[in-house]
């Protein structure tokens, strides 16, 4: 069985998790992990440059979150983080007190900065550094090009990074641009993963700057549409509130109401254009599933909230069943 995921940063790396854990109790290789092969394309347009290193906080997050090593609380980051070496460039007066890279990170991102600088594209980089983590999934970068999504305010235009973390939001965004990404084009495997797949899962990431930016490289989006495999995506909205972060601001500025049937129809169904065959919402949101059907979806709704690994995979599970391919 062959399962892609497009996926954001906490979300989409805690659905995985998820998805993992079903399978390999559905689908095991004896040897305490799964028949199936999931590859997961990370969305990129979060990257950005920090004290001269190539930081790209999707990617980590699911290298840390599949590899047991991240912050649970958080959802990000290293587990048993110090910032030794930020507290450091603060004091010369060089640190970003918004945003702080912890020591066990860093030493991901001046790895990861080597290995480009070497010639390794972003995708054989990934490769190299996930493999120590034993993720469980093959980790494709959306593109090897950098793209960086930026925000347009009436304060002028921001790194996502710096409107997201250091403003949290709080700063109306007028709009996103995603630079670079109509010059990107998929990372190697990406677009075979998308066309061999026996499914596809969107699971609940932030459908405007993570799944939104997926799909603007050049591709992505036509190859979505044309894969033979049923697509099904999660909400990331439960009882019109974002389930993490501030998704409801995101999709604000770009007129979509924080609303679970909402982020389905921007998303767009796939007979008419869009990029998902099924939808699936919270119980909370049960009452949007009769309307859904009545355009056409395949929709139903089941409890989504991540609270462990176990519910999780139960979720995951709901998701496949939706298009008929829960093993």
């Amino acid at each position: 069985m062959r399962v892609t995921v497009l996926s954001g940063g906490v979300g989409g790396a805690r659905f995985t998790r998820g998805l993992l854990a079903m399978l390999r109790e559905r689908l095991p290789d004896g040897e305490g992990g799964t028949t199936a092969q999931v590859t997961v394309v990370a969305n990129t347009g979060d990257d950005m440059w920090l004290h001269g290193v190539r930081v790209c906080p999707d990617l980590d997050t699911l290298m840390y979150t599949l590899g047991g090593a991240v912050h649970e609380q958080q959802g990000w980051g290293r587990r048993g983080e110090s910032t030794h070496v930020a507290d450091d460039l603060v004091a010369y007066g060089l640190g970003w007190e918004w945003f702080t890279l912890g020591d066990l990170d860093l030493a991901t991102h001046l790895a990861r900065t080597a290995l480009l600088r070497s010639g390794l594209p972003l995708s054989a980089v990934t490769q190299r550094l996930a493999a120590r983590w034993s993720p469980g999934v093959r980790l494709l970068p959306m593109s090897d090009d950098e793209v960086e999504t930026h925000v347009v305010t009436d304060e002028g235009t921001l790194h996502f990074e710096e409107w997201w973390v250091r403003h949290r939001a709080a700063v109306p965004a007028r709009g996103f641009v995603q630079v670079g990404v109509q010059d990107a084009t998929p990372a190697p495997g990406v677009l075979e993963a998308l066309a061999g797949a026996d499914v596809v899962v969107v699971p609940p990431s932030n459908p405007v700057v993570s799944v939104g930016t997926i799909l603007g490289v050049p591709g992505v989006r036509d190859a979505l549409r044309a894969t033979s495999a049923p697509v099904v995506g999660v909400s990331p909205v439960i009882g019109g509130a974002p389930v993490r972060g501030m998704a409801d601001a995101c999709l604000t500025a770009t007129g979509v109401a924080t609303d679970a049937a909402a982020v389905a129809r921007h998303l767009g169904l796939r007979a008419t254009g869009g990029v998902l065959d099924a939808w699936l919402v919270d119980d909370v949101d049960s009452g949007a599933v009769a309307p859904l059907r009545a355009e056409g979806w395949v929709a139903a709704a089941a409890p989504t909230l991540m609270t462990d690994v176990a519910a999780t995979a139960r979720m995951a599970a709901a998701a496949l069943d939706l298009v008929g391919v829960a093993p």
